[in-house]
């Protein structure tokens, strides 16, 4: 059964949330600024036993925030934001459960087999999430690169999925064009990750209520997990509470 997975994104060394497909070299549109640090959030997650979150760092000047977050919790957060084979086991070390990674898997806009076998040597496959976060085109969906900025040629397919899948032990994806915007989420996106769903997968990008748990689990049948950002009260939204989404878990384990 879809659960929600709780996140801290940290950017310019803050917690906030902001509008994915905004970010750039010189900012973001934001939705909102914390003025509790990461490790505030990790406690929080911890307490209430909410495994599976990600640790995202958007941009430099993270890494004195991530590692209090992992340092909060360890083996209860997931880690991505430049990650690469020469700081993987860093960060596994520090606590991280896995290291997510996306931008270092790209050559000149290419998906390299070669750099993802190195990182499988460095972080084991088990430990290895890959983020295929994306955005639309005109033939469905493909991979966006540095901070979503950079459309691939790998696009989000039933055959990629399956093959990627053999590689990695979940799946992170961020629909960048609708992530911040409380819109609602990417439908069709999510049915694809449904359909082809072999490991365990993680949606984030326009959920806005409780209603969009229920959708995300209806159209995925399951098998689709959902990150909800700035819609959390915590995260100064006003579309649904951490209580009602530690509800939803509950009411899914049982």
């Amino acid at each position: 059964m879809t659960v929600f997975r709780p996140c801290i994104d940290l950017h310019q060394g803050k917690v906030k949330q902001i509008v994915g497909g905004s970010l750039n070299d010189d900012g973001a549109d934001t939705n909102f600024v914390s003025e509790h640090d990461a490790a505030y959030y990790a406690n929080l997650y911890r307490q209430h036993d909410l495994r599976g979150g990600h640790v995202i760092a958007l941009g430099p000047g993270n890494k004195d925030e991530a590692l209090k977050a992992l340092a909060a919790w360890p083996q209860g957060l997931q880690f991505g934001g430049g990650v690469n084979n020469t700081n993987a086991a860093e960060f596994l070390e520090a606590g991280a459960s896995h290291v997510i990674v996306t931008s270092y898997l790209f050559e000149s806009g290419q998906f390299s087999w070669q750099r993802l076998e190195q990182l499988k040597k460095e972080a084991g496959k088990e430990r290895l999430i890959l983020d295929l976060s994306c955005r639309r085109t005109e033939g469905g969906w493909n991979i966006a690169t540095d901070r979503w900025q950079t459309v691939t040629s790998t696009a989000v397919n039933a055959e990629n999925l399956r093959e990627l899948a053999n590689h990695c032990d979940e799946f992170l994806i961020h629909a960048a064009d609708v992530e911040g915007l409380q819109g609602g989420i990417d439908e069709d996106l999510v049915s694809l990750l449904g359909q082809h769903s072999t490991i365990p997968m993680t949606y984030a990008g326009g959920a806005r209520s409780l209603e969009d748990l229920k959708r995300v689990h209806e159209l995925s049948n399951g098998k689709v997990d959902l990150t909800i950002g700035s819609a959390l009260d915590i995260f100064g939204g006003s579309g649904v509470t951490l209580e009602e989404c530690l509800c939803w878990n509950q009411q899914a384990s049982v």
